[in-house]
């Protein structure tokens, strides 16, 4: 049988980054911390970490975390049935990886009710949607919003919906850029926006559009930042429909190319042995995305 308190202890080195701050959340000394990781690593004969800056869980630490993610929301279900076994009644805090977009736009509309009704606390951990699913991977989150269908060992995925994308830039940067009309050839010459090193919608879009290669861009890792910065005439960027209505609808962007979009596919994974509260946030998010995000798939 496993010490809970050890697997404790490698989930808060883990998710705070290190063993400084996994003491404070603990409420332990930083060598008390550390004591515990070599215990745990002693019973299951060998290394669960990677000393790294930040940790990292090894191949084993990584299912040792998944296993005490579910055994966390298990727990919290028997406490429902049995309130006695909560001595301290505090929220359950649900960590999440979603990528940016999604929470500039849909999330907090989607999940405001679950949370306030089922008394549950967020720790939101924001990834490109291409590669949040390594959140999961690695045991770090209950939950996971991405661009990835297939699932993790363990776990379950459900289709969302869509974020429709299109490219926009700011009417200064149109008439700077494009004075001869917005062709792929002007398109690939103008600077982009991304949003980060794993980003490659843009790549995508000019790709449909006959254009392969390298091209000029800005790196802006936040999406509030990414509008911020095309609205600004720095660059011409893919946008989230969702999040710009009343800048096309003012002419504070335009759209470069009306007729061309692409959809991302967006899924929720959850582990299969969640518990009633994965399950309830799973039907409440499947009913609730449906409204904000559009049918899967088209890059056009």
């Amino acid at each position: 049988m496993f010490d809970y308190k050890l697997l404790a202890a490698l989930a808060a080195v883990v998710e705070q980054a290190g063993f400084e701050r996994a003491a404070q959340v603990l409420g332990l000394s930083q060598s008390a911390v550390s004591q515990r990781i070599k215990l745990l690593e002693a019973r299951v004969g060998q290394p669960v970490l990677v000393r790294a800056t930040p940790p990292t869980p090894t191949e084993i630490g990584r299912r040792l975390l998944n296993h005490v993610q579910q055994v966390r929301l298990l727990e919290r279900d028997l406490q429902g049935q049995v309130p006695g076994l909560d001595e301290q009644a505090l929220p359950e805090r649900l960590r999440i990886a979603i990528n940016a977009d999604s929470l500039a736009t849909w999330w907090a509309a989607a999940t405001a009710d679950f949370c306030a009704t089922r008394q549950v606390l967020m720790e939101l951990v924001v990834e490109d949607q291409e590669v949040g699913l390594k959140r999961m991977r690695a045991g770090e989150v209950a939950g996971c919003v991405c661009a990835a269908e297939r699932t993790v060992a363990g776990a379950r995925s459900l289709a969302l919906g869509a974020m429709r994308y299109r490219a926009l830039a700011s009417p200064a940067f149109i008439a700077r850029h494009f004075p001869a009309g917005v062709t792929p050839a002007a398109l690939a010459r103008a600077p982009a926006i991304v949003y980060g090193p794993d980003d490659q919608l843009q790549h995508r879009y000019l790709a449909a559009l006959g254009i392969t290669g390298a091209f000029a861009y800005h790196l802006c890792p936040s999406s509030e930042g990414f509008v911020r910065l095309t609205e600004g005439g720095l660059g011409w960027g893919l946008v989230p429909e969702l999040q710009v209505r009343g800048e096309l609808a003012s002419g504070r962007l335009v759209d470069l190319l009306p007729e061309r979009c692409i959809d991302v596919p967006l899924y929720w994974h959850h582990w299969r042995n969640g518990g009633e509260l994965l399950a309830g946030l799973t039907e409440h998010l499947r009913r609730a995305a449906g409204s904000a995000l559009v049918q899967a798939g088209r890059d056009s």
